[in-house]
């Protein structure tokens, strides 16, 4: 039996969809990690991934029987400036596996070597947003955020440069696929109508089934969306980096480039180093979803029937239902965040009024709703005043809740230990100084982010002034 079973639907499209290509090899890899449970979860034996055979099959040294890598082509805009072809400059597709509970998975390396869609690049990562990439995504996952996934990273033995010399890395990303906003972009830029009618019909299958049509994939995706923007907000994660090509169709979290979970909370936070307006700030994340999925309907236009009016009429009807799907889920999870089971007129009002402390007081955003969870965050606001009156506010709303499904349900809601910026700063550090355990200890916590030992909750500090992180980058 192949190690492997790939059942590789997306390289039976047409060439033009992609580029076929085998890795780049690289001279000595070696396994950082192996994430066995998503292995298993995947059908896959960590055993032989972790073997001399399943290393070289990772690294990109051998092509697994079955495997068919490919790199894949789209567009995007980015930062707003539509860049008609992009496609995996770094990546490469190696195939699609079905797992034992019959989800469809994609299994891409990341640095595997240069494409034709690598403009000049190396095609290469260097450990640092590896590691970085495999910390966030997985802690992603513990929180019940939709993601991709890292099933492992391994050292090349390449040195590559960035700002010097670096070590190299590969990672191995497990997504429900890489299809993208950016992909129909690619083929609208080129008024490739058919390639759009076939994609509308590969992401129907293996996405939304229960759909019909591309305004019926696009009605899903405005959902996927909604769903997952509000998941973000709800644990103050910035992505950093909202460009077309990496808002995934399936309403996962993909590319951890300069993404953050905000430790002071602003509403205008911002992490990326060239986001110097504020595009992507962490109350902009709505908004530019919003314009995101305004794209893809643009690209969309051709493939709904009738008139061309008659189709964007129907395309911004659908567009428009972001907004409260989006206004459910969002008051939906910081209901759950204090505690709140059922629904009062004034719930809203009282979420809202906290923000706007946390926002004033620059109060850590974790911390606080942790603290409220054990029943007072008094030591997060320099406004004291200003905070008691909410705090009586609030208890006076759970007065009309029970009281130990309250603190269950903000104990389940509100995480302990998050993956905060300076700690994968730390962990990056000591794995270049040729220390792995703070990245591994790391990961360990992480995984359990509503309930870590006690014997961890160093690794749950917020920053102090000297160590804090404030803008991130995208590593490439």
């Amino acid at each position: 039996m192949d190690p492997i079973r790939f059942d590789n639907s997306y390289a039976r499209l047409p060439p033009r969809f992609y580029t076929r290509q085998i890795a780049t090899p690289v001279p000595a890899p070696a396994l950082i990690a192996l994430n066995t449970g998503l292995a298993a979860g995947l059908g896959l034996d960590p055993d032989w991934l972790a073997s001399d055979a399943g290393i070289s099959a990772l690294a990109g040294n051998a092509v697994p029987p079955g495997a068919a890598p490919l790199a894949q082509a789209y567009a995007g805009h980015q930062f707003g400036g539509f860049s008609p072809q992009l496609g995996d400059g770094r990546a490469l597709l190696l195939g699609e596996v079905i797992a034992p509970d019959g989800r469809r998975f994609d299994l891409q390396l990341k640095g595997s070597g240069p494409t034709p869609y690598s403009r000049m690049g190396d095609g290469r990562a260097w450990i640092g947003p590896v590691m970085r990439e495999y910390i966030m995504s997985e802690a992603m996952a513990a929180l019940g955020i939709p993601t991709t996934r890292a099933l492992a990273a391994l050292t090349t033995g390449e040195t590559i440069y960035r700002e010097g010399p670096l070590p190299g890395a590969i990672l191995t990303r497990v997504a429900a696929s890489h299809i993208r906003v950016g992909t129909f972009e690619y083929f609208a830029a080129r008024q490739d109508n058919d390639a759009i009618a076939q994609l509308i019909d590969h992401v129907i299958a293996r996405h939304f089934p229960d759909t019909s049509g591309a305004l019926g994939m696009f009605d899903a995706v405005v959902t996927a969306q909604a769903r997952l923007i509000a998941a973000w907000m709800g644990v103050g994660f910035v992505h950093g980096v909202m460009n077309t090509d990496n808002m995934a169709l399936s309403g996962e979290t993909i590319d951890y480039g300069p993404c953050a979970f905000i430790d002071g909370f602003a509403f205008g936070r911002v992490f990326s180093s060239i986001d110097q307006h504020g595009r992507y700030a962490y109350a902009n994340q709505p908004r530019i979803a919003i314009w995101n999925l305004a794209q893809l309907g643009s690209a969309l236009i051709p493939a709904i029937p009738g008139p061309q009016d008659t189709a964007i009429d129907s395309a911004t009807e659908i567009l428009n239902r972001f907004t409260p799907r989006f206004t459910a889920e969002r008051d939906r999870n910081f209901r759950a965040k204090l505690g709140l089971t059922g629904e009062d007129d004034g719930d809203i009002a009282l979420i809202d009024r906290l923000l706007a402390l946390m926002d004033q007081d620059g109060a850590d955003f974790t911390d606080t709703f942790r603290a409220l969870a054990d029943g007072d965050a008094a030591d997060q606001f320099t406004d004291r005043e200003a905070y008691h009156l909410w705090h009586q506010d609030w208890q006076n709303r759970l007065a009309h809740e029970d009281a130990a499904k309250a603190t269950a349900l903000m104990r389940a809601t509100n995480p302990a230990i998050i993956p905060r910026t300076h700690r994968i700063e730390a962990a990056i550090e000591a794995a270049l100084a040729g220390d792995m355990n703070p990245f591994h200890r790391l990961n360990r916590v992480l995984a359990t982010p509503f309930a870590p030992d006690p014997a961890d909750l160093d690794l749950a500090r917020a920053p102090l002034a000297q160590e804090i992180v404030p803008a991130t980058f995208c590593g490439t």
